[in-house]
């Protein structure tokens, strides 16, 4: 492949000989999303950040270039989380390490702006590992399992410093905290229970403004699409949306009674896509078709990661004995490809990661990350040697 860079050039206006005006140079337009010293691009500057749980080390892994850079070490890494451009890795002692993948888009909708930046290590967040982490262009959101969640700068962050915004402060629980609208979305629970009730909208300050007014007991899991920020609840999904100021949400109940292991308590998408994946206990996964309302329920056998690549795209299943699926929209097995060993699957639960051309699977156990066509019958397009263990992997740039 083959890097389609453009950047942003300063317009001059040239006028007719006839006026016998000289020409004009005119300020250049910012891009919308942009931040000083980085470069827009024609097409998205997909990266992964790779962890090794066994060294610390941390990499950046151009997927265009496939160039690896190194990018220090975590002691004792022990998760990873991203927002679409920045990781956040978990050290041995629970503190947090921000690396910027210097990779990342701005949806606006119905276009988008893709740009690439130097990689670098951010620093340290205050405080311990973060539940999720969500960020828009204004701010960037960590939940913890106090029930707390910081509010970053996000324009700080995109500079390289850490700087608080804002605090959301709750009933202790496993919250979540997403910004949405120019807003922060965020669960809210009763005093001594350990999972959220529903969803309050605070500002990007953290204050809180109003509630939505549908209920989502016992809420576990969300995903941002581009229908609205879905969230998962005992009777169903919750999909929470914006109009004129105001958030409302709908409730998308499941076609039939589950059971607590059952019910889907953490969505996987392509980002953006409204189709999610979810793991319905250990043999079988959710699809949830947000535009449609309606979830399908796909028996898969042991099931060790699961993606969903968006609307009449495959339903992909990572099973226990290291095997990728894919299934049509029915449910309906299509392809299958022998990927890991069942040890591999064993010792760390791999990363099933999707854009929009290809999904990535890592190898735990040894320095592979795999590159999945996931439009040609799961063919593999590449291995991706990132060196280390591939323990821990989250795609940016998409």
């Amino acid at each position: 492949m083959k890097l389609k860079a453009a950047a942003a050039v300063v317009a001059v206006l040239t006028l007719t000989a006839c006026t016998g005006e000289q020409p004009k140079e005119v300020t250049p337009e910012v891009p919308h999303g942009y931040v000083e010293g980085a470069e827009e691009a024609a097409e998205a500057q997909s990266r992964l950040i790779v962890a090794d749980a066994e060294t610390g080390a941390v990499r950046v892994v151009d997927l265009i270039t496939e160039e690896v850079h190194e990018t220090g070490r975590v002691d004792g890494v022990r998760a990873l989380t991203g927002d679409g451009r920045f990781g956040y890795l978990t050290a041995r002692d629970g503190t947090v390490r921000v690396i910027d993948s210097g990779a990342w888009m701005v949806d606006h909708g119905d276009h988008v702006h893709y740009y690439r930046a130097k990689v670098r290590d951010v620093g340290v967040v205050p405080g311990k590992q973060p539940l999720t982490t969500y960020s828009d262009p204004a701010v960037s959101a960590l939940s913890y399992s106090d029930g707390t969640a910081m509010l970053l700068d996000r324009a700080r962050l995109d500079k390289g410093t850490v700087a608080e915004l804002g605090k959301i402060t709750r009933e202790p629980h496993a919250g979540v905290a997403v910004p949405y609208s120019g807003h922060i979305l965020a669960s809210v629970a009763d005093p001594g229970k350990p999972l959220a009730r529903g969803v309050r909208v605070h500002d990007r300050q953290g204050k809180a403004v109003s509630d939505v007014q549908e209920p989502c007991p016992d809420l576990q899991g969300q995903a941002v699409t581009r229908r609205g920020v879905v969230f998962g609840c005992s009777d169903g999904a919750l999909l929470v949306t914006e109009k004129d100021g105001a958030f409302s949400g709908a409730k998308i109940p499941y076609p039939r009674a589950v059971t607590a292991q059952e019910r889907a308590t953490a969505f996987f998408h392509r980002p953006g896509a409204s189709t999610l994946a979810a793991r319905a206990g250990e043999t079988a996964m959710w699809a949830l078709d947000v535009g449609r309302q309606s979830w399908q329920y796909v028996e898969t056998g042991p099931v060790a990661a699961v993606n969903a690549v968006g609307e009449g795209g495959p339903l992909l299943a990572l099973t226990r004995d290291g095997t990728l699926r894919s299934y049509d929209g029915a449910g309906k097995e299509q392809a299958s490809v022998q990927l890991l060993t069942p040890e591999a699957t064993a010792a760390d639960i791999p990363s099933l990661q999707v854009d929009t051309t290809r999904a990535y699977v890592n190898n735990p156990l040894s320095a592979d990350v795999y590159e999945i066509d996931y439009n040609d019958n799961l063919r593999r397009a590449r291995t991706l040697k990132v060196g280390g263990k591939a323990g821990h992997i989250v795609e940016t740039g998409r």
